[in-house]
């Protein structure tokens, strides 16, 4: 999984693309022009991982308080704009980091005074693509496809480059997992730019996460993508840790894996209740670490032993590994403090 090399874009103090690792953003839900409700939620989500949030300014209301909002959060602010250039004019003006527009919804001509200020600013532009808004030139032509998605991104793209602005980031979004994944590739093949990767309209939480890891996951995999977000339905909240989670599983982000058995009629232990314990008391540790809780002895020994600590359950009991060797057995009753004691140990060396 070669990383596909792009330009480095600094987005306040997070530099996408250049090789750097995949940063994870988010949306906030609050109308923007609540300043503390706003601020509320973006300090929660940075907790979770968020290292770049945007919010909508979607009237001059949402789009000045951006001000204040900047002054109080600690990750770089991106304003989300549509239709009215005038409010691209404001969110840049009150000090946002970066504006996210859909050239297909903007009067060409509107983009020169944008373009020109966001030079001034040091700020940076995410040129959207959405299936949904295509021009009707190239949906005349090719329809809702990746071609008409990227004809249309190369016309702003050329259009940015030729007023000298390049501090660009590059996405297409479709509701459609291969139609993403598809767009993506093209566009990885035609430009440099960093790419923000995300299925859009994803949908509620069981369908969003699928949708996301098939599609993000296997861009990620190719090498390409330099920045995500996953989309659920509802609590912004819910987002970071699926995202993170794509990233560890890809082994592009670093975190404590979990491998567990299915179990079936051969386990003689609660194997669930363990696994999910251990799994909550690790969830969102910053340190590589694998642990293995395996339910009998037919894959267990041979797990345990690879992982960095694990269990190989019995009857009643378990059998403790550590980097490879048995280290006692354990009754089950005493299998998750005993556990929780090595893993810790780990984390604390």
């Amino acid at each position: 999984m070669d990383k596909l090399m792009t330009r480095a874009v600094k987005i306040g103090n997070v530099i996408i693309g250049g090789g750097f690792p995949p940063a994870l953003q988010s949306m906030t839900t609050t109308k923007t022009q609540d300043i503390e409700a706003t601020v509320e939620q973006i300090l929660e989500l940075e907790k979770l991982g968020c290292e770049i949030i945007r919010v909508t300014a979607n009237n001059k209301e949402a789009a000045l308080a951006i001000s204040e909002i900047k002054k109080r959060i600690n990750i770089p602010l991106v304003a989300d704009i549509h239709f009215d250039p005038e409010m691209a004019i404001i969110a840049l003006n009150a000090g946002a980091d970066k504006i996210r527009i859909n050239p297909g919804n903007m009067a060409l001509d509107a983009l020169d005074r944008i373009l020109e200020l966001a030079k001034s600013k040091d700020a940076a532009i995410r040129i959207g693509i959405n299936s949904g808004s295509l021009e009707k030139e190239f949906l005349d032509k090719y329809g809702v496809s990746s071609q008409a998605m990227l004809e249309s991104m190369k016309k702003y793209v050329a259009y940015f480059e030729e007023r000298g602005f390049e501090k660009i980031i590059l996405s297409a979004k479709a509701s459609d997992v291969r139609l993403t994944v598809e767009v993506n590739e093209l566009l990885a093949q035609h430009f440099d730019y960093p790419l923000h990767l995300g299925v859009t309209e994803a949908g509620v939480y069981e369908t969003a996460i699928i949708k996301s890891a098939m599609g993000i996951g296997s861009l990620l995999l190719r090498g390409i993508g330099d920045t995500l977000r996953v989309s659920i339905t509802g609590d912004p909240r819910q987002e970071l840790p699926v995202a993170k989670e794509i990233l560890q599983v890809l082994g592009l982000r670093s975190g404590i894996n979990v491998i567990s058995c299915p179990t079936c009629g051969r386990c003689e232990m609660d194997l669930a209740n363990l696994a999910t314990r251990i799994s909550k008391e690790v969830k969102g540790i910053d340190k590589d670490l694998t642990i293995a809780i395996m339910g009998c002895a037919v894959n267990g020994p041979g797990e345990a032993r690879e992982a960095d600590i694990g269990i190989a359950g019995g009857r009643g009991s378990g059998l403790l590994f550590k980097k490879g060797q048995i280290i006692e057995k354990v009754d089950e009753k005493d299998l998750y403090e005993r556990l929780m004691t090595e893993i810790k140990g780990e984390l604390d060396a």
